[in-house]
């Protein structure tokens, strides 16, 4: 299989599909890789690396991807590559389209295989592949948060842990899966207060236990999460539903009703945000204010840390893109129903309940387009 890892162009995502020991492994395995130029520079992986892997550099994307079998990228690609697009090409990434109908549109035109590293399963039924990146994304969250919390960066100038003889910051944590564990985690061990809401009460035990009661939990309704955020100097929203839209649990009087100069950090924003009043951010401008509240809403964090983020990415990715390039989509996707979950889009068909939900479509299941 030709196999196509390109740059990525998404604003300050310098984060890479594949390092050089991926090359290396494929390239042993008789495999063909295209890798563009400097595509792995910004993650500390030059492009003499990837040569002596056994890579073949290509300069121009638009070569890149015209002749490659499968791509294999971090982000969703942005409106520059749909382009590139074409029929039976299979496209392995993150795809997060429930919130972006413009790019399921595109893909579906074009005929695409799209498989999204987001709504992968393993036989625990957790999702191996968002798993890294949402240990990165909750552990910066509470970086940023105390970052935005800094006066000259419009908060309220409050120190997380605070001192001896003064408070420490409140957060709260919406969600307690691997974004709120590890939020929790970073920010207990700033010294901070933090209560964590999720619809789980069973989860909410288990963190008990985990967290030995530092940890403040509470069942999650919304007077509960209204309570919790008017209270909040930080609050960290990382709720999801795999594949679909992010519920609103935020609304916007609640964010009214929260202190001038807080800050929400809303993970969730690749699958449309938790909070009302959230809407996509970049690296290049990644925070804005409603109602007196900062609001840090950039949907790729992990690529501010592209060495740590492409080698745990790649990592988790690896094993599924050998499988993929040793027997083909249709074959891997057959034989690893957890792999098959990631099956969003298949040559014109949408084959993603979630996704389908979200953007009111029909859809086909996956068992039925791979046979």
């Amino acid at each position: 299989m030709i196999v196509g890892v390109p740059r990525e162009i998404k604003d300050h995502e310098a984060r890479v599909g594949v390092t050089p020991a991926g090359v290396k492994a494929l390239t042993e395995a008789g495999h063909k890789v295209l890798v563009e130029t400097k595509a792995g520079a910004e993650s500390g992986f030059p492009d003499a690396e990837y040569v002596s892997a056994g890579a073949e550099m290509e300069a121009e994307p638009s070569a890149l991807w015209a002749n490659a079998e499968t791509v294999v990228k971090v982000k969703e690609p942005v409106e520059k590559e749909y382009a590139y697009f074409r029929e039976g090409l299979v496209l392995f990434t993150y795809l997060h389209l429930a919130p972006v109908k413009a790019l399921t549109d595109k893909l579906l035109q074009a005929g695409v295989i799209g498989i999204a590293y987001e709504t992968v399963r393993d036989r625990q039924n957790t999702l191996p592949l968002l798993t890294p990146m949402s240990e990165v994304a909750g552990r910066m969250s509470v970086q940023v948060g105390a970052s935005c919390l800094e006066r000259e960066r419009g908060g309220r100038g409050v120190l997380l842990g605070g001192v001896p003889g003064v408070a420490p910051a409140n957060v709260t944590i919406l969600g307690g899966g691997i974004v709120g564990t590890n939020a929790a985690k970073v920010a207990l061990g700033f010294g901070a207060k933090v209560t964590l809401l999720d619809v789980n009460l069973h989860r909410l035990r288990e963190l008990d236990d985990i967290f030995s009661g530092r940890l403040y939990t509470l069942a999650s309704n919304s007077y509960n999460v209204g309570q919790a955020t008017r209270e909040a100097d930080l609050v960290i929203g990382g709720v999801l539903i795999p594949g679909a839209t992010a519920p609103r649990i935020v609304t916007r009087a609640m964010v009214a009703q929260m202190k001038k100069g807080s800050v929400i950090v809303d993970v969730a924003i690749d699958q449309g945000g938790c909070v009302e009043t959230a809407r996509p951010t970049s690296h290049s401008d990644p925070s804005y204010v409603v109602d007196g509240v900062v609001h840090y809403c950039v949907t790729n964090m992990p690529g501010a840390v592209p060495h740590t983020s492409t080698l745990a990415l790649t990592n988790a990715t690896f094993p599924y893109l050998m499988r993929l390039a040793n027997h083909g989509a249709r074959e891997a996707l057959r034989q690893d129903p957890g792999l098959a979950e990631g099956l969003n889009v298949w040559k014109g068909k949408l084959t993603h309940r979630g996704v389908a939900e979200s953007q009111q479509r029909p859809w086909t299941p996956g068992a039925e387009v791979i046979g």
